[in-house]
């Protein structure tokens, strides 16, 4: 990796389209927003080499912000492969949570071994609203956990996701961030200069198709 962590894993995003920009020809999200942006981060499991770069990356960040750390929680489903790769190379114990209790068996929302008082980190790919990392958060608390943190590889650093994070009294970091990502993309000309405001733009406001008027300046 580079010196600068955070910068080699935007450039590994682009690279391998995790992260895709496309402001001249917005994707549609299902809420019906027009987004210049779309986030895989499903694909890094499919590259080798950036699959290294974010596990050793976690693994890093684990050791140097949560020494204390006993297990590793990833989402589901998204987190999973990560906190299982993560965890090996710390040699430390994972599960994950369910997006919701099964409906059979032992009716478990949270799979693998957890003690009340475990201090626990919960591994995520993207952090947008922090919706589901958040209802892991709660489930963990409420099964005696002491979550500890969120890592992420991914943050578009929404204001909504900031603020829902702060009310539950709980810190992502991520290995990399949009603002990262689209500086890098505008110097190396993966997208025009001008476009680069537009995106920061629609980053603060997702829902404000302003920032399409942006890309006209």
């Amino acid at each position: 990796m580079t010196t600068n962590p955070s910068a080699q894993i935007a450039a590994d995003l682009l690279s391998i389209r995790a992260v895709f920009l496309r402001p001249e020809q917005p994707f549609t999200w299902a809420s019906g927003i027009q987004s210049p942006v779309y986030c895989d981060n499903r694909l890094t499991l499919s590259s080798p080499a950036v699959r290294r770069h974010v596990e050793e990356g976690f693994a890093a960040l684990i050791r140097k912000k949560y020494p204390g750390c006993g297990v590793l929680m990833g989402t589901s489903t998204a987190g999973i492969a990560h906190a299982a790769i993560a965890a090996y190379l710390l040699e430390l114990p994972m599960g994950y949570v369910r997006s919701g209790a099964k409906d059979h068996g032992r009716t478990n929302r949270i799979e693998g071994k957890l003690e009340a008082g475990q201090k626990v980190v919960v591994v995520e790919d993207l952090i947008s609203t922090a919706g589901s990392a958040l209802e892991a958060v709660e489930a963990l608390r409420e099964a005696g956990a002491d979550v500890l943190g969120i890592v992420s590889i991914f943050t578009y650093g929404m204001q909504k996701g900031l603020d829902r994070l702060a009310a539950a009294g709980v810190e992502n970091t991520s290995l990399t961030d949009f603002d990262t990502l689209v500086t890098l993309a505008a110097e190396t000309g993966y997208i025009k200069a001008r476009a680069k405001e537009a995106l920061l733009r629609f980053r603060d406001s997702p829902g404000d198709p302003g920032w399409m008027a942006l890309l006209q300046a």
